[in-house]
């Protein structure tokens, strides 16, 4: 793929992923194997209150084809195929889950030095058609995304986007939710692994004349501990702690609490993934 802008969910994800990535309020155990035929192979089981759920996945990847298919404790049965460079500078991806046909999709994506292109069509009668570009450079970016209704002949969504990326540091505006929403990120690299970070965003709906502004950060305990720290002026303080128990396993601890109600009992998350 060529070096360009990225797709239009770049734009901020940095600042997103370091704020809500694997922060979670459940239980969750994920093992992971190979096969002598070069299938990756992963078992997955989830508690959240009193249920619990599961599901198998196998991973198969031959030159530039890759095939995802996962089976869960309902009975469904989702597929994925990505294809990258059916024509130069493209990935294809369609997905499909059975028995939920209408929950199908394909996406295209193309890649340029100065800019990027998804679209996305459900497969089902009057689908959701999903249009992303994003122009620009690694350092500077600029996009917009739309989704229209075929059925209803309307938009559903429409959202755009600039960022400005250097190596320790990336800030963001996006005005979203019709232009309802406008969010504001800024993230900074603390350490040259990139492991120490601190991040702030600020969150207007315009509708409702209410600010949420957030304060985070991560921090390198040592090279195989991180912990992440986030709160917002609601009072959600959320506490993360991830450890890597053996080469490429990770044990992660989090939980969040109501600075403003501490007789709420927190939510608690833990998650084990076990990989060889």
């Amino acid at each position: 793929m060529s070096k360009g802008p990225g797709l239009f969910s770049d734009i901020g994800k940095k600042a997103r992923d370091l704020l809500n990535k694997d922060y979670i309020s459940d239980q969750k155990l994920s093992i992971s194997t190979y096969s002598d035929t070069g299938v990756a192979l992963t078992s997955t089981a989830v508690k959240k209150g009193g249920l619990s759920t599961g599901d198998v996945g196998a991973r198969y990847k031959y030159k530039n084809t890759l095939i995802d298919i996962k089976v869960d404790t309902g009975s469904n049965i989702s597929t994925t195929l990505t294809l990258n460079d059916i024509a130069p500078s493209t990935k294809t991806i369609a997905s499909l889950k059975f028995p939920d046909y209408s929950s199908g999709k394909l996406e295209v994506q193309y890649y340029h030095h100065h800019a990027a292109f998804s679209t996305a069509v459900g497969l089902k009668q009057g689908p959701v058609v999903d249009l992303s570009v994003t122009l620009g450079t690694p350092t500077f970016a600029i996009g917009a995304e739309a989704s229209y209704e075929t059925a209803g002949g309307k938009l559903a969504k429409y959202t755009a986007g600039i960022s400005v990326t250097k190596p320790d540091s990336c800030a963001a505006i996006i005005l979203g939710d019709k232009g309802d929403t406008i969010k504001a990120s800024y993230i900074h690299q603390l350490d040259e692994l990139k492991k120490t970070a601190a991040v702030g965003e600020i969150t207007r709906r315009f509708s409702s004349n209410e600010n949420t502004f957030t304060v985070g950060g991560s921090y390198a305990v040592d090279n195989l501990t991180i912990a992440k720290l986030k709160l917002n002026n609601h009072g959600k303080l959320g506490a993360l702690l991830q450890h890597e128990v053996i080469p490429k396993s990770l044990l992660t601890i989090s939980s969040e609490f109501d600075t403003k109600a501490l007789g709420k009992t927190p939510r608690f998350g833990v998650a084990l993934a076990l990989k060889p």
